[in-house]
Order: C-alpha cells, then sequence, then structure tokens
C-alpha cells in the first residue's frame, strides 16, 4: 500500500505514513474502478467516518457485442452495518447479472432476480437477528448495444446524458422517498423536493426488515450518442438537475468515463461531502478498443 498523499511506501502498522506524517484513508474511502467500457468512482466525503456506499461493475462480450453492468448501493445509516450491507448486496447482485448476461438471459428477469440475490445477501449478513436488519437503496443497469436495462429500490439514480446533435438530458428513475410520494399527492411541488425534510426517507429498499419489497425495472433505449449515469444521493444532492449534470462532464465522459466520474465526485466533495458519493459513468454506444479481443475484457470489480 502506498501513501497516497505523498506515494511513499513505507506505511506504519497504525496506518500513518512515515514520510510525510498523514494516516492513509481506508481501503473503501476513495475507490476508483475502470473497466474500460465503463468507470466508477465511491468516496467517504467528508463528513461520514466511514463509506457507506458500494458499487460492482462487470463487462461480457457476446456475439453480438460488448455489454456493461453496474450495481450501486448506499447503506441505510440507520440500519446496522450499512458498510457491510451496500457491498454485499452489490457483489451478489452483479454476480447474477453477469451470469445472466453470458447465458443471454432476459435481463428484465434477471435484474429482478439480482435484486433478490442482493436481498438474500443482507438477510445472511443479519444473522443471528439481534445484530440488526442492514439495509440498502439498490440500482442496477445493464447497457447492451440496443438498451439500458435498469432496476431499482431506493434513491439512487440513473440519468441520460445525451450528446447527439439534439441532446436529451433526463432522470430515469424515480426515487422511492416520502417526498416523491407527496409530490405524486400533490402536497408538495417538485421544485421544493431538495428543501422538505422528507427528501431522503425512503420508503423502499433492500433489506432483512423489508422482504417483499418488488422493484422497478425499466427498458431506456439511448436515442444517439451520450452517457448513463449511475450515483448516489452524495451526488444528487447538491446537483439534481440533468441537464446541469451533463453540462458538468460532456464531452469527457464519452471518451474518459473515470475522469469524468473523478470530476463528479469532486464537484460534490467541493459542494459540502455531506454524505457519501458514488458516481458511475457507461458511454454509449459502447466500443471495445480494436486492440482488444473479447478474452481482454475484465469480468467484474467490485469496492
Amino acid at each position: 500500500m502506498a501513501c497516497p498523499f505523498c506515494s511513499s511506501a513505507h506505511i506504519s502498522p497504525e496506518g500513518y505514513c512515515e514520510s510525510c506524517g498523514r494516516k492513509a484513508p481506508a481501503r473503501r474511502d476513495h475507490v476508483e474502478l475502470d473497466l474500460g467500457l465503463l468507470a466508477g468512482v465511491t468516496d467517504r466525503g467528508l463528513r461520514h467516518r466511514r463509506n457507506e456506499d458500494a458499487m460492482a461493475l462487470a463487462t461480457a462480450q457476446l456475439p453480438s457485442g460488448p455489454v456493461a453492468m453496474a450495481v450501486v448501493c448506499d447503506g441505510v445509516s440507520s440500519a446496522s452495518r450499512p458498510d457491510e450491507a451496500s457491498l454485499a448486496a452489490a457483489q451478489a447482485a452483479a454476480s447474477v447479472l453477469l451470469a445472466a448476461v453470458r447465458t443471454e438471459e432476459d435481463l428484465a428477469g434477471a435484474s429482478a432476480r439480482a435484486v433478490k440475490s442482493a436481498q438474500e445477501a443482507l438477510i445472511r449478513l443479519a444473522e443471528p437477528p439481534e445484530t440488526g436488519a442492514p439495509a440498502a437503496t439498490y440500482l442496477s443497469a445493464v447497457l447492451t448495444a440496443d438498451a439500458v436495462t435498469l432496476c431499482w429500490l431506493g434513491d439512487s439514480r440513473a440519468y441520460w446524458l445525451g450528446a447527439g446533435a439534439d441532446p436529451v438530458a433526463q432522470k430515469l428513475t424515480r426515487d422511492d422517498s416520502l417526498a416523491e410520494e407527496m409530490v405524486g399527492a400533490g402536497l408538495l411541488a417538485e421544485a421544493d423536493v431538495l428543501a422538505s425534510p422528507h427528501a431522503h426517507v425512503i420508503t423502499r429498499w433492500v433489506g432483512a426488515d423489508l422482504r417483499d419489497a418488488a422493484p422497478h425495472v425499466s427498458r431506456f433505449e439511448p436515442p444517439g450518442p451520450g452517457v448513463l449515469l449511475l450515483c448516489s444521493d452524495g451526488l444528487w444532492n447538491y446537483e439534481p438537475a440533468a441537464e446541469a449534470l451533463a453540462a458538468r462532464v460532456l464531452p469527457l465522459a464519452l471518451t474518459d468515463p473515470l475522469g469524468a466520474a473523478a470530476s463528479l465526485v469532486a464537484f460534490a466533495l467541493d459542494a459540502g461531502g455531506g454524505d457519501n458519493v458514488t458516481v458511475v459513468l457507461v458511454p454509449s454506444p459502447l466500443a471495445r478498443p480494436a486492440a482488444a479481443g473479447p478474452e481482454d475484457l475484465p469480468a467484474v470489480a467490485s469496492a
């Protein structure tokens, strides 16, 4: 392990750099994953003592072309072991999605099964019951040459950031939150959601205490080139508008998704960093580097 501040390899058993004296961050405090077809960054933020977000990224090569998969989970802080919950859920779901893609199964059905696998992982994490009921938000996406299959529970979001001649930017998911229910009932204006104390009170999640929640599953067909953005509320709490997010990362995200994801995380930290923040970007259409063969595509990575 090298110090992220001065690059020294001399880290004490207590986690302090023996060259510059700074404490090295924990393994999950800040993680960057780059699988070529997609990339993601997750960060603890400035006010939390640990990172309770998690992401799992995967790729596959089919005869029809490359496929990119991502899962983003945000542990529920008021529940037990939220950091473990988010990672367990993301890893369990990604495994199901990758297997389904490789066998060319129906993606909508596979997405629902992935949620069930995440749920089962959190039920196992809750044993024995007196340890509490771990819980997390859930968001997955599978991007093929034709469409994006989304699945979610909670308030982690997916956005489409168009980059064509007539670009369109839009939010693709609807939060499972008390504020969104109030908007739907006409009790709260959309413009007032972020200022509402109910903005982050989620009504559905994956967890040992909510075993029968039915996930949302939807299909989106990109109208042209662009970027799929998946994120936790640590980002959209500071910038919820799709158009503004597009302006921040395009055109960089089309060719450097990791750099663009890092820039969005940096924006959230500069804006206050009040929560853990995770950003995953997937440029579309998917394009495998010309020099790479199918066996060169990474399989799965998580953090």
